[in-house]
């Protein structure tokens, strides 16, 4: 990046934009080399449960992590697979190569590829990318927009709903701890419908127009930064469940609108 960047990334939208449209093609090329394959051999991360990570995640990671490397060095990078690197730009790129592991595995195309870029204040661009649907959700430095095998329209989340009326996706029954279920309960026992097991892709049809809250908790920076800033482009909004910023990870509560997040969040806190 150039030095203007480091104060301004708007100033470098173009060059941002295209840089992250070369990571999400290099991440389709590796996580569509598997998926659906025989060859597809998942490892487990986890010590006591089951954290899968494949050979997708990790070459997607690689794949993207060498273009910054040429491109943007100057940039810090954070990853689900390979971790943090520190930058001197005040620009992080947060990838998550495959969010959504588990439906990869199982051949479900709710699986997405999660590209986001902060700055100190948090999001500022994101794509969250499904390679086997062709669909390209993007958001922030003035965009929002879904580009497909369709062509390319303008990502904007419903207004006017109330909670009564929502639609409602969470990607675990469970929903973090006993506490975070009981408060997830509270806003589901008000909505119209609820539904289960997108990962990511429930924030791009948040985006679009389909879906009107997601709610979750349990997660990481490389699991929300993407979504937040294509959520917020599209006009929704995104907080933690206490209202202040979501970026960090941990609970997030994404509303197509400021009057049904109000009306969520009181919920979730118990008011």
């Amino acid at each position: 990046m150039t030095s203007a960047n480091k104060t301004n990334p708007v100033e470098g939208a173009e060059r941002i934009v295209a840089v992250a449209h070369r990571l999400a093609d290099a991440a389709r090329t590796e996580t569509l080399n598997l998926f659906r394959s025989p060859a597809l051999r998942p490892d487990n991360k986890s010590a006591t449960g089951f954290d899968p990570v494949t050979e997708a995640d990790r070459a997607s990671e690689r794949a993207m992590r060498a273009i910054l490397a040429v491109e943007c060095p100057e940039d810090g990078i954070l990853g689900e697979e390979y971790g943090s690197r520190d930058g001197q730009s005040g620009l992080t790129w947060v990838l998550d190569p495959i969010d959504g592991t588990r439906a990869f595995m199982a051949g479900a195309p709710s699986w997405g590829v999660l590209i986001g870029l902060s700055d100190a204040q948090g999001p500022v661009y994101g794509i969250v990318d499904q390679p086997h649907l062709d669909e390209r959700f993007e958001g922030g430095l003035g965009r929002a927009r879904l580009i497909s095998r369709h062509g390319t329209s303008p990502l904007r989340a419903r207004q006017g709903v109330a909670l009564a009326e929502a639609t409602l996706m969470t990607t675990y029954p469970e929903v973090g701890s006993p506490a975070e279920h009981a408060a997830f309960s509270r806003v589901a026992a008000r909505a119209r419908l609820v539904r289960y097991g997108l990962d990511c892709y429930a924030y791009a049809l948040l985006a679009a127009g389909h879906v009107d809250l997601v709610i979750e908790a349990g997660l990481q920076p490389y699991d929300v930064v993407a979504p937040i800033a294509v959520v917020q482009a599209a006009g929704g909004v995104v907080t933690d469940w206490q209202g202040g910023p979501a970026h960090g990870g941990g609970t997030i509560l994404a509303a197509g609108s400021h009057e049904l997040h109000a009306e969520a969040l009181a919920l979730l806190k118990g008011d």
